[in-house]
């Protein structure tokens, strides 16, 4: 049995096609074009087309990771705001012929790593992703947890300063996504870094204003993973997306802060693990959602 899965990104579509041992037989990009007049859902069609014209067998379904909440039966995304006109409440499986499921693009990250990944043999486990934004995704009891109105795992939202005036999209002060989100490295270094790679690049030449920047973001991140360790008692956190690239520049300092804040009862911690999957994770996780709700 083989599945394809498509992550919908607002530059690109990624598609691969997967076997139930999770290798990509195929994989695919086509330019997503986020037009007013919703084309690209065409976009979409051609990519499960590219993998039916390509593989020539039965395909026993489609995995769609997109941004946004899916409804109670991931048949399509019921809340999106100001992205991908046309997204919301559109049925993919009488669009595409195939049975189709539909996961938010945190949660899918999430399954390619628990059925694939570095979390293939763990039951709960939490997934953050730090990129632009921090996202996540909770894995409990070999199931993903989507929560009601399919929003658990909105992990950037979480409070890590009550007492910041800026808040998050959905109102939360002082969030995750904002003391280490690449969104907001300007203004929390004062116009000094535009990225965060250009901040870490800094750190590593021992600037002191980077180094206070980039610790304090560090820092912020620990405060959040103890906090989920202390909520669901994970085997596992994941770390996802491009700050991880950052490699022992975050993992260094991260588990040093750990050390202080994370509760470990009995000497036991809780390992943090870099993600496996990189740029098709999206595509890959949807795949393997298709598969394990098929």
């Amino acid at each position: 049995m083989v599945y394809i899965g498509i992550d919908l990104g607002g530059t690109n579509i990624k598609g691969v096609l997967v076997d139930a041992n999770g290798e990509v037989l195929k994989q695919h990009y086509i330019p997503t074009h986020d037009d007013p007049d919703g084309l690209w859902r065409e976009n979409v069609r051609e990519m499960a087309r590219y993998f039916q014209s390509f593989w020539q067998e039965p395909i026993a379904g489609i995995g769609l990771s997109a941004p946004g909440l899916p409804d109670e039966t991931n048949r399509c995304i019921a809340f999106l705001p100001n992205r991908l006109p046309g997204l919301v409440n559109f049925v993919w499986g009488d669009y595409l012929g195939l049975p189709t499921r539909v996961i938010n693009d945190a949660h899918s990250a999430l399954m390619a790593e628990t059925a694939f990944g570095v979390a293939k043999d763990h039951k709960n486990v939490v997934l953050v992703t730090l990129g632009t934004g921090v996202g996540g995704g909770l894995y409990i009891n070999g199931e993903l947890y989507q929560g009601l109105s399919q929003m658990a795992g909105s992990i950037g939202h979480i409070t890590v300063n009550a007492y910041d005036d800026e808040c998050s999209i959905v109102g939360a002060p002082g969030s995750l996504e904002y003391a280490i989100g690449n969104y907001s490295i300007e203004r929390r270094s004062r116009g000094r870094y535009t990225s965060t790679w250009e901040l870490v690049e800094a750190y590593r030449k021992g600037e002191p204003f980077a180094t206070y920047i980039w610790l304090a973001s560090v820092k912020a991140l620990a405060v959040g993973l103890s906090s989920l360790v202390n909520t669901f008692s994970p085997d596992c956190i994941v770390l996802a997306g491009g700050i991880t690239l950052a490699d022992e520049a975050l993992f260094e300092p991260l588990r040093a802060f750990l050390d202080v804040y994370e509760w470990r009862p009995g000497g036991k911690n809780t390992p943090i693990l870099q993600a496996h999957f990189g740029d098709m994770a999206g595509a890959i996780g949807a795949a393997g959602f298709a598969m394990k709700e098929s």
